[in-house]
């Protein structure tokens, strides 16, 4: 043991001037940049913050809350020499100048597209510059077509009525447990293929309907999403070296991919097909309209299915999962929902001359596109479940030359710039001392209207050049399931008392799945004469 000291100790009094050297420009560095309070948060020498996000880092989300909170400006720095920084902020004008006034000098970033680039490609979640340009355009003309609304909207109904109202009408008449996690999942699957490629996997089809083909990409699918984010996770160059020697779980990422891609292939290969049988006018679908261009590669049609999907099957399956929660344990919410819905089915009955409540037309009919944005109560509550439980909880960009954010904080070139939703929820200064309360109202006028709020505040729908151009459509998606399930049906969580827990993969899951009981919905008072025979008199 001696003699190992001994022998060690000259590299030791070379190393001790090389530490100091290292700590002292360190601190002349951070003395010498403007910036915000870090709260306090212990920095070590050399390593700065880093330590407390390497072992935070399986908590972001969560632990985001924690930091916002520390610190005075809602921003927190990670530094230390040699390494780029790591911004994490919860800060409104902070995000508006990353999002908006900034855009040029906060995109994605070659660090995270590169990360994702065997998975997303380089579509439209997944580029900057030109190539993320066109494709904004390319979606924002689409989405802008009243045909494609209005096909969108039919799409939505036909798979209320087919599929999902009868999938919880078996639950209840069978006293069954369902996972709305996946139920949601499944619909909003079947959703995006048949209104973006004009396909039908039937996964919420009975068990059996769905193509083996598409339970497979599902299964290959999430998991790759699970899995992919573990390489944000530092030191992030270890990944690659562990892709590079095929090891897990690199190996099964790269096998679930082929499954993705192979799916996505062929939807590409079938799209190709009926376009030429057929010009793309005759179909309302989205990829076949993009295809139309007829100057994109296989590849690239490839990128937009992947990243349509990500957009159109997760985003509003996890808000719908959270917003059945949230309800499940408030009686006087869901109470208040059921009203509005019976209010505006009322006023149909009326303007058709009376009839209708509890009759058999609000068992086999949806809501106009006009009724439901008479909904503006279920509007404020899935936005609130949404501002407590964000599909998407952590924006990631990086700064391409170095700049100073609203509250002082200097970013430096080359830095990862995160802004957290999920922690901008839970901070009094922005929402009251009842910020992590459900509570629907907080957006809603005196006379009961929606009413919005700033984008750089509530940040789920992004902000800015990148603001999602679904989001009128994803309210009118989540409306018609919400409006056409709490008009027949009450639902009961069956997963304990305790938190469900966070499942942070790409986008916000529950962890363990949604259980729910599924019972009829009580009468209203008109329903309940009609139902008695009284209604007639």
């Amino acid at each position: 043991m001696h003699l190992s000291l001994l022998a060690s100790w000259p590299l030791l009094v070379l190393l001790l001037p090389l530490v100091c050297l290292l700590y002292l420009r360190q601190d002349h560095h951070r003395k010498q940049q403007p910036r915000a309070s870090d709260g306090d948060l212990k920095a070590y020498p050399i390593l700065g913050r880093f330590p407390h996000l390497a072992k935070n880092g399986h908590r972001l989300i969560e632990w985001s809350v924690e930091v916002a909170k520390r610190s005075p400006t809602q921003t927190t720095a990670f530094k230390a020499p040699g390494l780029p920084g790591v911004v994490i902020t919860a800060n409104p004008d902070n995000v508006e100048h990353i999002a908006k006034t900034s855009f040029a000098n906060y995109p994605k970033g070659d660090p995270v597209s590169s990360t994702l680039e065997d998975f997303l490609g380089h579509g439209i979640f997944n580029s900057d510059g030109e190539q993320w340009l066109w494709q904004r355009k390319a979606a924002s003309f689409e989405f802008s077509k009243r045909s494609l609304r209005k096909f969108i909207v039919d799409t939505v109904q036909s798979e209320v009525v087919g599929r999902f109202l009868p999938l919880l009408e078996e639950a209840e008449c069978h006293g069954r447990t369902v996972d709305m996690q996946h139920v949601f999942e499944c619909f909003a699957f079947d959703n995006i293929c048949h209104v973006a490629f004009g396909e039908d996997p039937g996964c919420l089809a009975k068990e059996g309907a769905a193509t083996p083909q598409a339970a497979e990409f599902v299964r290959a699918f999430d998991f790759v999403e699970s899995a992919i984010l573990i390489r944000f996770r530092p030191p992030t160059f270890l990944w690659r070296l562990k892709r590079a020697l095929n090891m897990v779980p690199e190996k099964q990422i790269r096998e679930a991919l082929d499954v993705v891609h192979g799916y996505a292939d062929r939807i590409v290969r079938r799209c190709r097909e009926r376009g030429e049988a057929a010009g793309p006018e005759s179909r309302g679908d989205f990829l076949a309209h993009i295809a139309a261009r007829g100057d994109l590669s296989d590849e690239s049609l490839r990128d937009v299915v992947t990243n349509l999907l990500l957009a159109g099957r997760d985003t509003t399956s996890s808000a719908l999962t959270w917003f059945f929660w949230l309800v499940s344990g408030r009686p006087d919410v869901e109470s208040k929902i059921v009203d509005e819905i019976r209010r505006v089915r009322g006023s149909r009955s009326s303007s058709h001359g009376g009839g209708g409540g509890g009759t058999g037309e609000t068992t086999t009919t949806t809501f106009t596109f006009d009724e439901l944005r008479e909904m503006h109560y279920i509007q404020a509550a899935i936005t609130e479940s949404m501002r407590l439980y964000p599909p998407v909880p952590m924006g990631m960009h990086y700064c391409k030359k170095d700049d100073v954010l609203p509250d002082g904080t200097f970013i430096g070139k080359g830095w990862a710039v995160n802004h957290s939703v999920y922690a901008m929820s839970r901070l009094e200064g922005l929402w009251g001392k009842d910020c992590e309360e459900f509570r629907p109202e907080r957006w809603l006028r005196e006379d009961g209207t929606f009413q919005p709020e700033s984008p750089f505040r509530f940040p789920v729908f992004h902000a800015g050049p990148r603001m999602c151009l679904g989001k009128e459509l994803a309210y009118i998606q989540m409306k018609s399931i919400v409006s056409c399930a709490f008009e027949r049906f009450s639902f009961q969580y069956r997963g304990g008392d305790e938190h469900p827990g966070l499942d942070w993969t790409i986008t916000l899951r529950m962890k363990g799945g949604l259980p729910m009981q599924v019972t009829k919905q009580r009468p209203g008072a008109d329903q309940a004469e009609a139902e008695a025979g009284l209604g007639r008199y």
